[in-house]
């Protein structure tokens, strides 16, 4: 069994993973409007949102990226060997996330590519919600270290 995280070298085209759940609050969209500046009222004024679309106030779609890659970290696969995040594409925003949604990912590895001390990895993302439907799709593409960080408190065994 491997422990996490990854060196460059254990990532392969076709591994995939899946992240522990998280849920999203009203504090979070709040504190996220407070530090982003966007306090369009699509986030925080109920009396707004109650005649548009959504009934209710919704999570700012950087907000919701922000929860994948919390995610990704919280799973553990590249806690401790990413160097950078070199980008992002295809990002779409498919269902609004309202608090209390829970949140999880599933994350499948497409493309490796050597560097210097490690490599970039091509992850394609699914962010789903709690009724299953698909919230978030996007690739990403992290620079990943060649080695694990020292010290055995940064292992940690797979996930359940």
């Amino acid at each position: 069994m491997s422990e996490y995280p990854l060196p460059f070298s254990e990532f392969r085209p076709g591994l995939e993973f899946a992240t522990p759940e998280r849920r999203v609050t009203e504090e979070d969209i709040r504190a996220f409007a407070t530090l982003s500046e966007d306090h369009n009222p699509l986030h925080e004024d109920p009396e707004f949102v109650r005649w548009t679309r959504f009934g209710t106030i919704v999570a700012h779609g950087a907000l919701t990226f922000s929860i994948l890659t919390g995610l990704w970290d919280r799973a553990g696969f590249m806690s401790g060997t990413v160097e950078a995040f070199a980008g992002v594409d295809e990002l779409r925003f498919l269902h609004p996330v309202r608090a209390g949604d829970r949140l999880r990912a599933r994350v499948r590895v497409t493309r490796t590519e050597p560097r210097s001390h490690g490599g970039l990895v091509t992850f394609e993302n699914e962010l789903l919600n709690d009724r299953d439907e698909v919230v978030l799709t996007c690739r990403a593409v992290a620079l990943i270290r060649a080695d694990r960080p020292p010290g055995p408190a940064r292992l940690r065994p797979n996930p359940p």
